[in-house]
């Protein structure tokens, strides 16, 4: 269906995940689990003005222009990508868009442009992940009909914060600002559809992380976990990823704090901040464990993200389908959860 009226501020190229690309029939290749989300990042020659740490988006980072974690994100023409979306929704191959936005000048103009005209070929809801720097941000894109915003956190405290990504980064991020922003975008976009991204594996105590899972729960923003992945070329590439029996516990006590069985108060840890009780009987622990939902790639409805932290081979950090129950069962050794 040729797309018409087309706004002048839409960019004439996206990046889209090599996952996604495959799932769109933008190009050939198989995989055990396809994404039920079509992943997009906005393109520029250049890098991101920001300078996270971690990310080879980076501005001084070394790593290759198309990478976002250990994820290859190439070129395609946006009308092409619009095409493919609108035909992959209408035969339920993605259920969702979500758009991963580099910081630059004109980045709140082409992501407006991206939502309005996605939302001309298909209802099918829209994420945006990005750091909207000021409130006006915000109101556009739910002006546009972006359905749910993501505004990322990443580091579990400020100090960490102002490590990879603020002032002592080269960064432009604050972290009390941070939080100022997300508090607008649940006034904006409303309670369950603002999301942060939380990086387990920075330096963080497990009592850290759990802390401000909490206080965005409470907030009415939803937590979503990754793992940190080590990328060449990034200032943090010698780091190593998070343990992960660290990983597993996180998962579970972010799961539950979500879902309202229990809160950080009622929770107990190590003097080293390792969580020891996550404040359920055991019974309610085994069927929650059980289920397989805590260690689920964790985000917006129908966001699975295959692979983004993990090689298939694994560890599997996020799982993107059902865990297995031998998988299951090599959770609760991780966890180490006796009787659970």
């Amino acid at each position: 269906m040729p797309i018409e009226n087309v706004d002048e501020n839409l960019p004439t190229q996206v990046r889209v995940s090599l996952g996604s690309a495959i799932a769109l029939r933008l190009l050939d290749g198989k995989f055990d689990a396809p994404p039920m989300t079509a992943y997009l990042m906005t393109y520029r020659r250049g890098k991101c003005t920001a300078n996270c740490q971690f990310c080879p988006q980076a501005r001084k980072s070394r790593s290759r222009t198309d990478m976002l974690s250990r994820i290859t994100w190439p070129v395609f023409a946006t009308r092409r990508v619009l095409d493919e979306i609108q035909d992959a929704a209408e035969n339920d191959a993605i259920r969702r868009v979500c758009i991963q936005a580099l910081n630059y000048h004109k980045v709140f103009a082409h992501l407006e442009a991206l939502v309005r005209m996605i939302k001309k070929v298909t209802n099918v809801p829209i994420s945006i992940s990005c750091q909207p720097l000021v409130k006006e941000n915000l109101k556009l894109l739910a002006d546009a009909d972006a359905e749910r915003i993501g505004i990322s956190l990443d580091a579990a405290t400020e100090e960490l914060f102002d490590k990879v990504k603020g002032a002592s980064a080269g960064g432009p991020y604050n972290w009390r600002k941070q939080f100022g922003l997300l508090e607008d975008a649940v006034s904006i976009f409303g309670k369950g559809r603002v999301s942060t991204h939380l990086i387990v594996g920075l330096g963080e105590t497990e009592h850290e992380i759990v802390r401000i899972i909490q206080k965005c729960v409470d907030m009415g923003v939803l937590p979503a976990l990754f793992a940190f992945t080590p990328v060449s070329g990034t200032g943090l590439e010698k780091s190593g990823q998070p343990p992960i029996s660290k990983y597993r516990r996180v998962q579970m006590a972010r799961s539950l704090i979500v879902h309202g069985a229990t809160r950080i108060g009622k929770m107990n840890f190590s003097e080293e901040g390792q969580v020891i009780n996550f404040g359920v009987d055991k019974q309610t622990l085994k069927k929650i464990l059980w289920s397989g939902e805590p260690f689920l790639t964790s985000g917006c409805p129908d966001c699975n993200r295959p692979y983004y932290n993990e090689k298939p081979r694994g560890p599997i950090y996020n799982f993107p389908r059902d865990p297995s129950e031998k998988e299951l069962g090599e959770i609760q050794e991780q966890l180490n959860l006796s009787g659970a």
